[in-house]
């Protein structure tokens, strides 16, 4: 095959780091279509979706759910113009790749032409010199050199595009004053790199990012006068086929960077407008917008591009008086709800629109997580640059406030805060209320339930031994840091008694304690 479920897993997670380490450099390219300095996290935020959404696939998962898959998780996650378009491009080679018939070179060659189709029929007024023309030009080298097998032909699509994207400086006056190339066209070299050292065993020690092909670096905070329309405008939109020509049309009357990705019934829409609701009120007459994005073009252009931003916040939802005075320590902003209940809409969405104009959401619980989404949204609108970190319990919010850094650029803060915590496996233990069947059998009321990751791991009488098994069982997979927090109900000593459990067997990991008064959870867990 030329990229089964397995290859596929591993180019999106590759080109994914690969991107992570070299968004800064792409992200000091980006002077066109304006210089707001972000589509180097813009790609790598859009290929890390399709790289979670393809690690989070059943082991038995073919190359059709695979490719289906990332396809759909960068369109749901892009960010930017060419995070739109490169999932497009996703998009593209999933039409021709999904299919376990279709192998070889020729078919690489042919999911490479595909994705530059549509991609650039994405694009309401295509421009050369763009992501476009490189992405072009790397399904022409594949074409050309498709009867050499797939590791020819992924080899020569990777050397196209550079080739390519070394001419972009002289195709776009914008590039070609500042001496740079084209930002988003060097992010696709990168992801094609990553492609052609799957397909190859062959990997790069590092992935080159040209800084500047002519010409003299601009001083700093000299970068190009922003030109154009002064938001973008982002949204999701659920609607029919027929219905996007209209949108279309409408939106090209209201701006540019015009960019519809998408289809059956599922669309992203990306346009720059002087007139965000407009853009908006176009997205309802044609179908449901949501995830709606609004942000001021022109900000990162009046200064340095990597300066902090004024009034960057932290806000996290809980319930708890002890888990509340954590989060405050830590820096954040703390929205209270009563137990067992998500806080009202309106009020957490007022709460991030005072917290700042850059804001970072942390939801704690699963059920909050798409109120907090929906309340993003509804404060984005308002201007601020809004980011919802997936925290689905409190300790991987205390893990995620931990590493934020408010002297970063937002993005790269977003990006950090998310890893961390990802990278941060949660349990607690529960006191059954009534009978259920679990995944591990049957429980009565008064049993002690110990959960992973939202699921029943063991049952027992005695608390402290139900802990010693979930907090056993969540090291087994590695870990260096483990987090207890007590709540009001758990028995006096029982973290200290953990911790001494810990020293005798795990020695080498470090232990924090806490209490965070919560009710319903004797104890929470985390671990790093």
């Amino acid at each position: 095959m030329v990229l089964d479920a397995a290859a596929v897993r591993r180019w999106c997670r590759l080109a994914a780091d690969a991107l992570g380490r070299t968004r800064g450099e792409i992200d000091a390219l980006n002077v066109f279509p304006v210089p707001d300095g972000d589509t180097g996290t813009n790609l790598h935020l859009t290929v890390l979706a399709a790289a979670d959404a393809a690690d989070a696939l059943p082991s038995g998962a073919g190359e059709a759910d695979a490719w289906r898959a990332v396809a759909q998780a960068a369109l749901l996650g892009a960010r930017g113009n060419s995070g739109v378009i490169l999932s497009q491009v996703l998009r593209g080679m999933a039409d021709v790749l999904g299919s376990p018939a279709e192998q070889g070179g020729a078919a690489l060659a042919e999911a490479l032409e595909h994705a530059s189709v549509l991609a650039r029929a994405a694009v309401e007024h295509p421009v050369e010199g763009t992501i476009l023309s490189v992405l072009g030009e790397a399904a022409s080298a594949a074409s050309e050199a498709s009867a050499t097998g797939v590791d020819g032909t992924a080899r020569a699509a990777a050397d196209g595009a550079r080739r390519a994207l070394r001419r972009t400086t002289g195709q776009l006056d914008v590039l070609a004053r500042s001496g740079v190339v084209d930002a988003g066209a060097a992010g696709l070299c990168v992801v094609l790199d990553a492609l052609a050292a799957v397909i190859t065993d062959e990997y790069p020690e590092h992935y080159e990012v040209p800084a500047r092909t002519a010409g003299t670096a601009p001083p700093p905070g000299e970068r190009p006068e922003p030109q154009g329309p002064g938001y973008e405008v982002m949204y999701l939109l659920d609607a029919p086929d027929e219905a996007v020509h209209r949108l279309r049309e409408r939106l090209d009357g209201l701006g540019d960077s015009l960019v519809v990705v998408g289809g059956d019934g599922l669309w992203n829409v990306h346009v720059h407008v002087d007139d965000a609701g407009a853009a908006i009120e176009a997205g309802l007459a044609a179908g449901r917008p949501h995830r709606i994005r609004v942000t001021y073009l022109h900000a990162a252009s009046a200064g340095e591009p990597h300066a902090p931003h004024a009034g960057r916040a932290v806000v996290a939802v809980t319930a708890a008086d002890g888990l509340a005075a954590l989060f405050e320590a830590a820096g954040a902003r703390v929205v209270r709800r009563e137990p067992g209940a998500v806080p009202p809409l309106a009020l957490l969405a007022d709460a991030i629109l005072a917290a700042g104009d850059e804001v970072v959401v942390l939801p704690n619980e699963p059920e909050v997580l798409a109120l907090a989404e929906a309340a993003a949204e509804r404060a984005r609108d308002g201007g601020a640059r809004i980011a919802v970190v997936p925290a689905k319990a409190s300790v991987q919010g205390l893990a995620a406030l931990a590493v934020h850094d408010p002297l970063r650029r937002f993005g790269d803060d977003v990006i950090a805060m998310t890893r961390a915590a990802g990278a941060t496996r949660f349990g607690h233990l529960e006191v059954a209320a009534e009978e259920a069947v679990t995944s591990v059998g049957l429980c009565r009321p008064g049993d002690v339930l110990g959960l992973i990751e939202g699921d029943v791991a063991t049952i027992g009488a005695d608390i402290a031994e139900v802990a010693r098994r979930v907090l056993d069982r969540m090291l087994s997979g590695g870990g260096e840091l483990v987090t207890l927090i007590a709540g009001r109900n758990a028995p006096p000593g029982l973290a200290e008694g953990l911790e001494e459990h810990l020293r005798a067997g795990r020695p080498d990991v470090e232990v924090c304690l806490y209490d965070g008064a919560q009710r319903r959870y004797p104890l929470l867990i985390g671990v790093e």
